[in-house]
C-alpha cells in the first residue's frame, strides 16, 4: 500500500503546448513523465511502475519461450560495427560517444557509438563462447536503454532519442530450426501483448536495414500511429505500407502488343505527370511511365512507375544496394542526357547506359502496355512506348505503394487501411550476420557452418504509450489490469476521520491479499479533485470512502473503464474488493 500524500504524482490540468497526441498529453498529464529535451524524458514514480510491470511481463513470456536474459553494454567500439554488414546505413541513425573534455574533439570517425540494437556486439560473444552444434539452439534477450538520433523526435515516447527495448538474438543450426525459433518468439509476442491489454496485430514487414528473409511488425491499431497497415479481413491479410502487395495485375496477363512506331513529339515546359495530364497533351497519369532515378552504392539506377503510383521506397532494399538515396540533377543528366521532368528509359535514348546499375520496372506498368514517356531530351516525350518492345528494362517487381480498394493478393476482396504505432518487430536474419562474424559451430561431421540467426524487438517504452493512446476518454487513462501501476485506488474523502483510514488500511490489505496493488489517497483534497485526478491516472478500480457513506454504511466502488457505481456494505467491502480482484486478474 502507497499512500498518495507520500508518494509523487505530479498531475497537471493543462497538456503542454508540445504535445500533439493524445497519449503523449496524457503522459505528461498524469505525472508518468516529465521531458529533458527533445526526446529525452524522466520516468516518474507512476511511469517507472507502468515500465517495471511490461518489463515483467515481457520477461516472463521471454523466459517461457526459452530465452536466456544477459546484459550487453551501451557503448560500442565502433570497428564492431564496421566489421559488420550495414556500417554505412546504420551510423546515419547513431550517436557518436567522444570525450567531452576540452580540446578532446573525437576523431572524423567515431572510435565508440551508443548502440540504437545489438547484433554487432552478441554476434562476436557466441562466435567466441559457442562452438559446437549441442551448444545450439540457443536465444539470448535483454531489456535495455537503446539510443536513436531520432532528427525529428516527437510524439513522447513514440520517436525519442533514448528508450527502452527489449532485444533478442537466437542461434540455431539450421533454416528448419531457425523457422522454428522464429515463430516461437512470434508466440511469446502474442502472449505478450495479449497480457499488457492491448491489441497488436502481427504484420508482414520490410526487413530493411536489418535484413534477412522476412519478418513481422506487431502494429497497436491508432488513428495517430506511425505506420499503415494494409489489411483484408476476408482473408486476413496484414503488412505494413511497406511491405504491403495487391492482386492490382493478374499473374496471367499478358504483354499488350505494340499499337505503332514510338513517336517523339515536343513538350515544352511540360516536366510533372499533372502537366502533361493537362491539355493540349490530355494523357492520364495511369498512361505515364514515370522514370526515377537513385543511386545504390555509389552507381545509378532506373525505376520505372506508372504515373498515377508512388514509389514506395522501402521496397528498393530488394536490389541488394548497402544505401540508396534519390540522384541529384547534377547527377542525372550526365547519365540520361536530359534535366528531371523529360527522363524515360526507351532504348536507345539513354546518354551513358553503361553507367547504370540497372532499369529496374513496377510490375504494374505491363497495366499501361503502351503509354508515353520521357524522350531524354529537354521538353520532348515518347508516345506509343511498348512496355515489351521499347523499354530496356533490367527486372521487373513490386516497387510501388499499394492503395486501399486495390484487390487482395490473397482473396481479391478490396484492401483496406488503417493507421499503426509499431511496437514489436521479429526478423528471420539467416545467416548474413554469422558469415560476417565468423560465428561458426562444428557439427557431428567435424563441418564447420555459419550459425542461422533471428533477431527481435520490443519497444518497452513504445507499448506503455500505445497502451494509453488504445485506452483512454476524454478524463484520462483507462489502464489494463496488468500494465496499471496500480490496481486498486481508495479514495478517502475524508482522512481525518480515524475510521475512514481505519477502513481504508483494511480494504488494501484485502485486495492486497488478492494480488493487488494499492495507492491511497489521503490528501487534504476536495473530493472533485480526487475524483478528477483518479480518472486521469486511470488506476482500474476505485473505492470511495466517505463519512456521509460510512454513517450509512456503505462504500462506493467503480471501474475506471464503467459508468455505473456499486455502492457496496461495509461489512461485506473486504471480500467483495477481494472477490473483484482475483476476478479482475483472472481475465487479464
Amino acid at each position: 500500500m502507497k499512500l498518495w500524500s507520500q508518494f509523487f504524482i505530479p498531475t497537471l490540468k493543462e497538456s503542454p503546448s508540445d504535445a500533439e497526441i493524445a497519449s503523449h498529453k496524457l503522459l505528461i498529464r498524469a505525472g508518468l513523465v516529465r521531458k529533458l529535451g527533445g526526446g529525452l524524458y524522466t520516468y516518474l514514480p507512476l511511469g517507472l511502475r507502468v515500465m517495471q510491470k511490461l518489463t515483467q511481463l515481457c520477461r516472463e513470456e521471454l523466459d517461457r519461450a526459452g530465452g536466456i536474459e544477459l546484459w550487453m553494454p551501451h557503448v560500442h567500439p565502433a570497428e564492431l560495427w564496421e566489421q559488420g554488414p550495414r556500417w554505412a546505413a546504420a551510423r546515419e541513425i547513431m550517436f557518436r560517444a567522444d570525450s567531452a573534455g576540452d580540446g578532446k574533439r573525437g576523431p572524423k570517425d567515431p572510435e565508440f557509438v551508443l548502440g540504437p540494437t545489438h547484433e554487432e556486439v552478441i554476434t562476436p560473444l557466441v562466435r567466441a563462447e559457442i562452438t559446437s552444434y549441442r551448444d545450439l539452439p540457443k536465444n539470448f534477450y535483454q531489456i535495455a536503454t537503446k539510443f536513436r538520433n531520432e532528427i525529428r523526435p516527437r510524439y513522447g515516447l513514440m520517436r525519442a532519442r533514448e528508450f527502452v527495448m527489449m532485444d533478442a538474438y537466437s542461434f540455431d543450426a539450421n533454416d528448419e530450426a531457425s523457422i522454428k525459433s522464429y515463430f516461437a518468439m512470434k508466440t511469446a509476442y502474442e502472449k505478450f501483448f495479449a497480457r499488457v491489454g492491448v491489441t497488436a496485430i502481427a504484420v508482414e514487414a520490410d526487413t530493411g536495414v536489418m535484413g534477412g528473409s522476412f519478418s513481422h511488425e506487431f502494429m497497436v491499431p491508432a488513428e495517430v500511429g506511425d505506420d499503415d497497415v494494409i489489411y483484408c479481413e476476408a482473408s486476413g491479410y496484414a503488412a505494413n505500407r511497406e511491405k504491403a502487395t495487391s492482386g492490382l495485375v493478374p499473374k496471367d496477363l499478358a504483354d499488350a502488343a505494340p499499337v505503332g512506331a514510338t513517336e517523339k513529339f515536343p513538350t515544352p515546359g511540360v516536366v510533372t505527370i499533372a502537366a502533361l495530364e493537362a491539355a493540349p497533351y490530355n494523357v492520364a497519369a495511369d498512361h505515364q511511365f514515370k522514370t526515377l532515378v537513385y543511386v545504390g552504392d555509389g552507381k545509378p539506377f532506373l525505376v520505372i512507375l506508372r504515373g498515377n503510383d508512388e514509389l514506395e521506397e522501402a521496397k528498393l532494399g530488394a536490389l541488394g544496394f548497402g544505401l540508396f538515396r534519390p540522384a541529384t540533377p547534377e547527377e542525372i543528366e550526365p547519365v540520361m542526357g536530359a534535366k528531371p521532368g523529360s527522363l524515360g528509359a526507351v532504348k536507345g535514348t539513354i546518354k551513358d547506359p553503361a553507367a547504370l546499375a540497372g532499369v529496374f520496372a513496377d510490375h504494374a506498368i505491363r497495366l499501361i502496355g503502351n503509354g508515353v514517356t520521357g524522350a531524354n531530351t529537354d521538353g520532348f516525350h515518347f508516345r506509343n512506348v511498348n512496355v515489351a518492345r521499347d523499354l530496356a528494362i533490367t527486372k521487373f517487381g513490386d516497387f510501388r505503394r499499394v492503395r486501399p480498394g486495390e484487390p487482395c493478393p490473397k482473396s481479391g476482396q478490396p484492401l483496406q487501411s488503417r493507421r499503426g504505432i509499431e511496437v514489436g518487430h521479429i526478423f528471420k536474419l539467416g545467416t548474413k550476420y554469422s558469415e560476417k562474424f565468423a560465428a561458426v559451430y562444428m557439427d557431428d561431421q567435424k563441418q564447420n557452418h555459419p550459425m542461422v540467426m533471428g533477431c527481435y524487438g520490443i519497444g518497452i517504452s513504445r507499448t506503455l504509450q500505445a497502451v494509453i493512446e488504445q485506452s483512454h476518454d476524454n478524463d484520462g487513462i483507462i489502464w489494463p489490469w496488468n500494465a496499471a501501476p496500480f490496481q486498486v485506488l481508495i479514495c478517502v474523502l475524508d482522512p481525518q476521520l480515524p475510521e475512514a483510514m481505519d477502513l481504508a488500511r483494511k480494504l488494501a490489505a484485502a485486495a492486497e491479499s488478492a494480488g493487488a496493488e494499492v495507492l491511497v489517497d489521503d490528501r487534504a483534497e476536495r473530493p472533485g479533485v480526487k475524483f478528477k485526478d483518479a480518472d486521469l491516472i486511470g488506476i482500474p478500480l476505485r473505492l470511495t470512502i466517505g463519512g456521509k457513506g460510512l454513517k450509512e454504511g456503505v462504500i462506493e466502488l467503480k471501474w475506471r473503464a464503467q459508468k455505473d457505481i456499486a455502492k457496496v456494505p461495509v461489512a461485506e467491502a473486504e471480500a467483495r474488493v477481494a472477490a473483484a480482484v482475483r476476478e479482475a486478474a483472472a481475465k487479464a
